[in-house]
């Protein structure tokens, strides 16, 4: 009787990965576009099963039942979003409001050393230049930026850690999840964007919570488009000097948060846009699926939140702030203390630059601001008030009327200037320290580069347009 003979491995018929690999594509193209969803909400159906057959509560009651509550209003298609803007609009508040005595506070404090500084200096015979460089310069930029950024991101910083260690965070990328998707965009993005609130740089850093490589690519290049706390002093600005100067003194500070909600808002669009944009050009794909679990409701813990937000935010972002503030103030000086035909040399670029300003509905100096401002949004405006007057260093003034006087009387300015420069405020490229953080997170100079054509290619088309239309119809 014969023994059956058994065929060898060589002798089958082998299955290759790409063959796999091309079966499981095949079979993956005829699933509904909601099986990733349908299989998780199985398998916690099913983790449900478990635990009530496992466990038994006292009265039936369950741990989770007020989350369940709760989320039914909070990621409801109807009030999750007016809820989300709701309470973007009240930190918005609350740091406006504030932030103006501390802020104030520490500018006293910080240029009254400035004096100090420069008297020490002079009774030691220091050159006027040696003092001027360094204390009304570098010095005096470094203060402002101090005074102007910290208090802000003292009181956001807390703020936003707080709703993310209650465990509300998770729930606005939930609400907001359906709209990336939409563009292309990953949902995680929402929360990275929330973040740049605060600081753009810390915005590019939040991104490593997403794991694909395309979408963290989109999320990077799009977090300029929200602005962060560094853009807010000139927001303000504007805001209380054109828009809320026409309502009563009681409404300023609600007329400028809600101005400065608005321009929020119009960032958030622009965002989309982009990313939208992204996703269909350079950074092609197929959006990524993610699960995304809401965890409980959690009594905020104080000294977590005290630890994330000023050590691992605020003194972070902070320090990167003060180490390009320093080297802008020194080219700040020497910009309007060297002087050609009579003239600085502040004057002269702002002067060559006045054609282009004028196309974009705004000036030559706001241009030069902006070009200042690089290393730190913050000296926007100190910069531009400086070579309106004419001045050797920074300056502020004292009331806005005094501002809106020096704007509008001296200079000229109407309500599209006003508008163009907020627009060109919110869509114009990252500050440096922002930008240095792109290039460290992606380690390429293509992307950072990119990073910083793409917003000032948009602010540049917008306002353009925007001067367009209004001296068209008028």
């Amino acid at each position: 009787m014969r023994k059956p003979t058994s065929s060898s491995p060589s002798e089958e018929a082998r299955v290759t990965p790409e063959e796999v690999l091309a079966e499981a594509e095949r079979l993956r193209q005829g699933l509904s576009t909601n099986f990733r969803d349908a299989m998780v909400e199985a398998l916690y159906a099913e983790a449900e099963r478990i635990a009530r057959r496992a466990v038994r509560y006292p009265d039936d009651r369950r741990p989770w039942d007020w989350d369940q509550r709760i989320d039914r209003l909070v990621t409801s298609p109807v009030f999750g979003i007016p809820i989300m803007l709701g309470l973007l609009a009240l930190i918005f508040w609350i740091t406006i409001v504030g932030a103006n005595y501390p802020s104030d506070l520490l500018a006293r404090g910080l240029f009254a050393v400035e004096d100090w500084g420069a008297r020490v200096f002079q009774n030691l015979g220091a050159p006027a230049w040696l003092i001027g460089f360094l204390w009304h310069g570098v010095y005096r930029s470094v203060a402002w930026v101090v005074s102007v950024m910290l208090p802000p991101m003292a009181i956001f910083f807390p703020l936003f850690t707080f709703l993310e260690d209650l465990g509300y965070l998770p729930r606005v990328a939930f609400n907001l999840d359906y709209l990336f998707r939409k563009v292309g965009a990953h949902g995680k993005q929402a929360l990275t964007m929330m973040m740049g609130f605060g600081c753009n740089a810390a915005g590019v850093i939040g991104t490593r919570v997403i794991d694909s490589p395309r979408e963290r690519l989109i999320a990077i290049l799009t977090n300029n488009f929200v602005p962060c706390n560094g853009r807010f002093p000139t927001l303000i600005m504007l805001a209380t000097v054109f828009v809320a100067a026409s309502f009563s003194p009681a409404l300023t500070s609600l007329v400028a948060a809600g101005t400065v909600m608005g321009v929020v808002l119009l960032g958030v669009a622009f965002t989309l846009a982009v990313s939208w944009a992204l996703s269909r050009t350079i950074l092609q794909g197929e959006p990524s699926a993610f699960t995304l679990e809401l965890p409980p409701y959690r009594k905020p813990n104080l000294g977590r939140i005290l630890y994330t937000s000023f050590i691992e935010r605020t003194i972070f972002v902070f320090w990167r702030a003060v180490t390009v503030a320093a080297p802008a103030g020194a080219v700040i000086w020497l910009l309007a203390n060297i002087h050609v035909h009579g003239a600085s040399l502040a004057q002269h670029i702002a002067n060559f630059l006045e054609p282009l300003g004028w196309l974009m509905g705004l000036d030559g100096v706001i241009l030069l601001a902006f070009v200042i401002a690089i290393p730190a949004n913050e000296i926007v405006v100190p910069t531009m008030i400086m070579v309106y007057s004419g001045a050797g260093m920074m300056m502020d003034v004292s009331s806005w009327d005094a501002l809106r006087d020096l704007l509008v009387v001296q200079h000229g300015w109407t309500l599209l200037t006003a508008v163009n420069m907020m627009l060109f405020t919110l869509l114009h490229n990252p500050c440096a320290t922002t930008l240095l953080t792109i290039y460290k997170e992606t380690g390429s100079k293509r992307w950072a580069a990119l990073a910083a054509a793409i917003p000032l290619g948009v602010g540049f088309v917008v306002t353009v347009l925007v001067a367009a239309v209004v001296r068209l119809v008028t």
